[in-house]
């Protein structure tokens, strides 16, 4: 087995290396995990854990390799502890923390819910930072949503992103609010941070990002 080098394991200047792929990306697109004072692998999700730290890409396929093959504890040149639902526990920091991110939006005065809301704000091009459609909303109302989208983008609705990978209860808990299906999120920096925060959710999953026609 290849052994890592210091070089994988350098966690300074702009990009990391996962230790599973041995791809280079940014340190906002991958997960940092520690070994914690009793050995167990520990992911750092705001990478402020201290101690040596490896990174794996944001996918939960490469944090169940990791596991599998030993490569935490090559990375973390130790003997460490890796639990058998890591990629599991994982997904639901990330999920956590994306909801919880959404709630600090909805209280900045980002969020919009309800379609003849949403369908006004996407009236108002420039104004709109991402959707979000509940992942058990029916694909008419995507479908109306993405038609709104397009009528006040055009080229650019494209570029918008839209996330699908939360139940319509659990955008009920974190906004506060009854039966939300479809939400407009205005721009702004909190805006920005649950987006980031549910896209890489997303991505960790394979699901949940919606394409708009």
């Amino acid at each position: 087995m290849v052994e890592l080098s210091e070089a994988d394991l350098d966690e300074s200047g702009p990009e990391r290396t996962c230790i599973v792929t041995r791809r280079k990306a940014s340190p906002d697109d991958m997960i940092r995990f520690v070994a914690a004072p009793d050995g167990t692998v520990t992911p750092d999700l705001r990478r402020k854990l201290p101690g040596r730290g490896v990174w794996v890409s944001a996918s939960a396929d490469a944090v169940t390799e990791a596991g599998k093959k030993g490569i935490f504890a090559r990375g973390l040149k130790g003997k460490v502890q890796v639990s058998p639902q890591l990629a599991q526990e994982v997904a639901a920091l990330l999920e956590r923390d994306a909801l919880q991110s959404l709630s600090l939006a909805n209280k900045a005065g980002l969020v919009v819910t309800g379609f003849s809301k949403v369908e006004k704000v996407l009236a108002e091009e420039g104004k709109v930072a991402g959707l979000v459609h509940a992942s058990d909303a029916g694909e008419d109302g995507i479908r109306k949503v993405g038609q709104a989208l397009t009528r006040g983008f055009g080229d650019a609705a494209g570029q918008v992103p839209v996330i699908g990978v939360f139940a319509s209860s659990q955008l009920d808990l974190a906004l506060g609010r009854s039966n939300v299906i479809h939400a407009a999120l205005k721009t702004g920096p909190a805006a920005s941070a649950f987006l980031s925060r549910a896209l890489k959710y997303a991505h960790y999953r394979g699901v949940g990002v919606v394409a708009e026609d």
